[in-house]
């Protein structure tokens, strides 16, 4: 099979290889990628940013203040964390150029659920990406903590190689200084071992997690003795040493140290030597063992609290890169979020009615967000998601003026992302009948999981305040339109009608010409044709019908001319068309006879019955939603 012959190919590509230890050196003077550093490695595998004008783009403008951005194609699906990646990569880019972020420890500090772990576990990918190059014996097995071969020169023999001193700056392991003697000093006898770091296989790629105080030691980190091989070899020597600490495996590469700072302390003093010195000391009497890796922490804000408080940490602290990475505070990558997670699951194909997804994002980003004096919290939500709102309520401020009114806790607080995900979970599951998700089963969840997740007596009154007060009748506000765009393709010739009628009436009242009706032979003089087309105008609240009257009018002769007399589609002129459309719905129990899903009293109106829950099939709702959302919508209105 294809498949197979492809799984094989890709094997040997990634199989090691072996090379002797003059070829390497030869190779080196040439390519530097054979002693690149692990924060070298990692720029090349996130590869050459994608630069971005938000000036061009209206919303992205509001957004970053006209500024240029960078985005990163191996973050791409890290929606609305562009700052957070940016100082990520900013500090790859400063070890590699061994400044003092080649000697620290880059720690994500964040709320739970706000992609800590992914942005680690992305980069532990990456780091598979770039081969690394590791000291080996004459007989070809590997160093046990992959060391890298230039371990073995010294800096003047990096100048007559051609290599930067840098390259040559470790020290050698006792594993190494062991052969070398068995050699004398003959560094020919060695080998190298080209291949791939692999997280499966904890080669320069491992993961260390705190244990109990009671009985965790630095060994998790340095390794220890093997009792195992006590038999053939002394306590002292480095083949009896088990390299199996954190720090042993992921030289050359990456530590990814789980909630760090639940860690004992005096199991993290390793971290400092390896991190400053780039070496530690093991728990036998062997010699010190080299580090060049890149430790990785992540921990929530109670976990870093509490050891900052702690004034015997200073040192430690010190030595820390602290990256902020606070949920997503806007609703359209909130949404991105979402989907991504969508796309992962079984739940791909599963119907979801439209603004379900934005309805969870909003709720998720106002409980997110400090309260900010005189300005409505949507409003704030609605800048930070870039949208011009200035018209709607003009005590909206900027987004920098909302930024700078809020606390540095924004966006460290509120619903977690990993919370909204078991929401929309069970919203999906909700009907036995039906594994789809809609707003009206939504709303209910929210309320039910407020309820359940037992938060203070304010916090909770705040968050079904939001629910009630703006996220259903928001809803309300846009399923009326969804359910009157269905129920206008049904009713498409009584709009029509409603145009004409208004066109010819406006047209006679400018002339100031008198109209007789042919159908009914009444006569309109022009104080009637002021009622009739005012009984039009004022639902909409038209403030200026005489302007708006000329304006309509002439857009139909215009389009008269241009097409043989005949008047436009009542849709095609937008004002028009709102105040068309406030007249058709103008009472809500006009539309009951066709959008309710009772028996209906003749085959005119079941025709288009059927037509409107077509309508709304077309738009994204199952025939099952559409019952569902007519019915909440007709009590919601009727309350």
């Amino acid at each position: 099979m294809k498949l197979l012959d492809t799984f094989k190919k890709q094997y040997q590509k990634n199989k090691e290889q072996v090379m002797s230890m003059s070829d390497y050196l030869v190779r080196c003077k040439e390519d530097g990628s054979l002693y690149a550093s692990p924060a070298d490695r990692m720029l090349k595998a996130i590869g050459k940013p994608k630069k971005v004008e938000t000036s061009k783009d209206a919303r992205l403008s509001r957004i970053f203040g006209n500024r240029e951005i960078r985005v990163y194609e191996a973050f791409k699906d890290f929606h609305g964390l562009e700052d957070v990646i940016e100082q990520v990569v900013s500090f790859f880019t400063h070890a590699a150029q061994n400044l003092e972020e080649s000697r620290q420890i880059l720690y994500l500090l964040g709320p739970v659920g706000s992609s800590k772990s992914s942005i680690v576990e992305r980069l532990k990918s990456l780091m598979e990406k770039e081969y690394i190059y590791i000291l080996a014996d004459r007989d070809g097995n590997a160093s046990p903590i992959h060391e890298s071969p230039l371990g073995l020169i010294t800096e003047e023999m990096a100048d007559e190689l051609g290599v930067p001193r840098l390259a040559a700056s470790n020290i050698a392991s006792p594993w190494a200084i062991k052969r070398l003697r068995e050699y004398e000093g003959d560094i020919s006898l060695f080998n190298v071992i080209k291949r791939l770091p692999s997280q499966l296989e904890q080669v320069a790629i491992t993961k260390t997690e705190p244990g109990d105080d009671n009985n965790q030691d630095i060994s998790a980190l340095v390794g220890k003795t093997d009792i195992r091989k006590l038999e053939k070899y002394s306590q002292d020597d480095p083949d009896s040493y088990s390299y199996s600490g954190g720090l042993c495996l992921s030289n050359q590469g990456v530590l990814d140290f789980v909630e760090m700072f639940k860690a004992p302390i005096k199991m993290l003093h390793p971290l400092l030597t390896a991190t400053q010195e780039r070496n530690y000391k093991g728990t036998e009497a062997l010699s010190a063992i080299p580090y060049n890796g890149i430790v990785l922490a992540h921990s929530n804000e109670s976990e870093w609290t509490t050891f900052k408080q702690n004034k015997n940490n200073e040192a430690f602290l010190d030595r820390v890169y602290v990256v902020e990475v606070p949920y997503c505070l806007r609703v359209t990558e909130e949404m991105e979020i979402y989907k991504k997670l969508l796309n992962n699951s079984k739940l791909i194909e599963s119907p979801i009615a439209p603004n379900t997804l934005r309805m969870l994002a909003e709720f998720c980003i106002i409980t997110r967000l400090d309260e900010t004096e005189n300005s409505s919290i949507i409003s704030k939500m609605k800048v930070y998601n870039g949208e011009n709102i200035k018209e709607k309520d003009s005590n909206a401020k900027s987004l920098q003026e909302y930024k700078d009114g809020s606390s540095s806790n924004e966006g460290f607080f509120g619903i977690s992302t990993r919370l909204a995900y078991k929401i929309l979970a069970e919203v999906f599951n909700f009907d036995p009948e039906e594994i789809a998700a809609d707003p009206v089963h939504l709303l209910y969840v929210l309320e039910k999981t407020v309820a359940r997740q037992r938060y203070p007596e304010d916090v909770e009154e705040k968050y079904i305040s939001y629910i009630k007060k703006y996220l259903a009748p928001d809803y309300l506000n846009r399923v009326e339109k969804d359910i009157q765009t269905a129920y206008l393709d049904s009713y498409g010739e009584y709009g029509q009608s409603l145009f004409d009628r208004y066109i010819l009436f406006a047209d006679h009242w400018i002339q100031d010409n008198n109209f007789r009706d042919p159908d009914t032979n009444q006569m309109f003089d022009r104080s009637d044709l002021n009622k009739e087309l005012e009984k039009i105008e004022k639902p909409a609240g038209i403030v200026n019908p005489k302007d708006f009257r000329h304006e309509i009018v002439n857009f139909a002769l215009r389009c008269r001319a241009q097409n043989n007399g005949k008047n436009p589609e009542w849709t095609s002129y937008e004002k028009l068309r709102r105040v068309i459309e406030v007249n058709m719905f103008s009472k809500t129990q006009d539309l009951l006879p066709v959008i309710s899903f009772a028996g209906k009293g003749n085959k005119e109106d079941k025709t288009k019955h059927d037509s409107f829950v077509n309508r709304m099939r077309e738009l994204g709702y199952t025939e099952r939603q559409v019952r569902r959302i007519v019915e909440w919508q007709t009590r919601a209105m009727k309350a």
